[in-house]
């Protein structure tokens, strides 16, 4: 029997009732995909612009630029943003790195750590910070967790409080004494001072004598010591290793190196300053860690029974639930390297600069000079901690030096933690917000003549009120005291023209330069310690 096949009508027919449902699911989903798209599109459209951008090359952003330009990285940041005249900007990195975004206003500033501080209170990873802080177990380098959280209630409750300062005032007026002993002796010698070494080593020295209660330690077990001064009181060889590591740990915390936008580099020491921050870091510890084994094995003995330092409080700290040491070895080590960082770079620098810029401007000089004199008594006492609240000159000498010449062009970075608008413009998850104290010290919009020198621009009225604010207040106390000291003791001949240039390094802005000067004494012979 021959087969029964359908005729062309019949299939026509048949293929008509398969064909329409189909056609019609199709349409339908693609106006359900065109409503979406077009939902999506006016959604985008909605969302407030990135910060201007410049230009960049593809897949690869604006590396080049940001490793490998000819000049250091923050003057071309800076130089960027001028050209696009904008206060914010975004930098493209590869896939995988985060967006740059650098703020040189302060009003941005404001909005991006105030209003939206929940926003921007973390930090990113780089691979200085981790070795530094012994993996993130410190108060101030790592991302905010739970450690974080333990270890800045220790900070904030037992170290930096008001009560924990003025416990140590006898420290740090001793190794202001000392300051005042090595100059004259220099002085008295017909020899010069090097005011980067003077005040580097007297902000190391005091962070040393109120960390470990001494600024020579004998290390029995290494038979090794933190420097014996030299004769005229100046640091001695373990002294300068030791602060040479700290500037050298400070400088390449957050060096933007090519590990720190491309994660998965770290490790391989691509661009060489991995294995000098590991060689920074084991000195720094390689001096401080005996000393922290040393005296936890003098409390756990009972052979300790007196707090009488910093070290002390920490290995003396106990867990409130089980009256267990509350931090390990490990967390006491690592963050006794992180707080003598934290106070050695800002005064000393502000003091070297402000000791140029006055050398340079005897009229200011002498406007500082008078005030000490009027506040304290010309050849009765030398100015102490108590007189820094009457001296609001010096106060604004070091303000204006904190404004001009930081040490770092970048504030300690933070990340975004969310895709949060600032001043207008979204700033994407995982970017890295830079607030550039260079920037935001010299921003013509809020400062007039930014370049100038000029200290009573900090002062508002008659009574010497001073406005401009510093995060963190023991760095203008500090850094008054030391100034205080060599503007009250002595008189400053430079050794010829002061060039008031700023070094051409990648990361730091210390004068090009160090300030050597010839002092000479001003005050009554007696005045003057005779010992250190």
């Amino acid at each position: 029997m021959a087969p029964n096949y359908p005729s062309g009508d019949q299939v026509s027919a048949a293929g008509a009732t398969v064909t329409k449902p189909f056609l019609l699911s199709l349409l339908a989903a693609s106006i359900v995909l065109l409503i979406t798209l077009k939902r999506k599109r006016t959604a985008a459209s909605k969302l407030p612009p990135l910060p201007p951008t410049p230009p960049s090359w593809p897949l690869i952003g604006n590396l080049p630029e940001v490793m490998f330009h000819s000049k250091p990285m923050f003057r071309w940041v800076h130089d960027v943003m001028k050209e696009m005249n904008t206060d914010i900007c975004l930098i493209r990195l590869p896939a995988g790195g985060p967006t740059i975004v650098p703020v040189l206003d302060p009003a941005i500033a404001r909005e991006m750590l105030r209003k939206h501080d929940a926003s921007f209170a973390d930090r990113p990873t780089s691979f200085g910070s981790h070795v530094i802080s012994g993996g993130y177990v410190t108060a101030v380098l790592g991302p905010h967790n739970d450690q974080w959280r333990k270890m800045r209630k220790v900070m904030t409750s037992e170290i930096v409080s008001p009560a924990r300062h003025r416990w140590l005032h006898d420290k740090r007026a001793e190794e202001a004494d000392n300051l005042v002993f090595y100059v004259h002796r220099r002085c008295m010698a017909g020899k010069s001072v090097d005011l980067r070494v003077a005040t580097r080593h007297f902000c190391g020295n005091v962070m040393r004598k109120m960390l470990f209660g001494r600024r020579v330690f004998l290390l029995t077990i290494l038979n090794r010591f933190f420097g014996e001064p030299t004769s005229d009181g100046g640091p001695g060889p373990m002294e300068v290793e030791h602060v040479e590591a700290l500037f050298t740990g400070l400088k390449y915390l957050y060096y933007s190196g090519v590990s720190d936008y491309l994660p998965w580099l770290r490790g391989w020491n691509v661009d060489g300053k991995e294995k000098i921050v590991k060689e920074a870091d084991k000195t720094i510890k390689a001096l401080q860690n005996p000393i922290i084994d040393e005296r936890i094995r003098q409390w756990r003995s009972g052979e300790r029974k007196e707090i009488d330092d910093l070290i002390d409080v920490l290995v003396t700290l106990k867990d409130d639930v089980d009256g267990k040491p509350l931090l390990t070895p490990q967390e006491i080590k690592c963050q006794a390297a992180e707080l003598m960082m934290a106070v050695i770079d800002n005064p000393s620098n502000a003091v070297e600069w402000t000791m140029a810029e006055l050398i340079n401007r005897p009229d200011l000089m002498a406007k500082a000079t008078e005030e000490i004199d009027r506040v304290v008594g010309k050849d009765s006492r030398l100015v102490q901690e108590s007189d820094i609240g009457s001296l609001h000159y010096v106060k604004a000498c070091v303000r204006e030096s904190f404004r001009l010449h930081p040490v770092f062009p970048f504030n300690m970075p933070h990340v975004s933690t969310r895709d949060t608008v600032v001043a207008g413009y979204l700033i994407p998850k995982g970017s890295h917000a830079l607030l550039s104290r260079y920037g935001l010290g010299r921003n013509p919009k809020v400062w007039t003549d930014p370049l100038r020198f000029d200290p009573e621009r900090h002062l508002v009225d008659d009574r010497g009120g001073v406005t401009l604010t510093e995060h963190d207040l023991r760095f203008i106390s500090f850094s008054t005291m030391l100034l205080a000291r060599l503007l009250q003791c002595f008189t400053w001949a430079p050794l010829g023209p002061i060039e008031l240039a700023e070094a051409e390094d990648i990361y730091e802005l210390f004068l090009a330069t160090p300030l050597v000067a010839f002092p000479k004494p001003r005050l009554a012979p007696y005045l003057y310690p005779e010992t250190n």
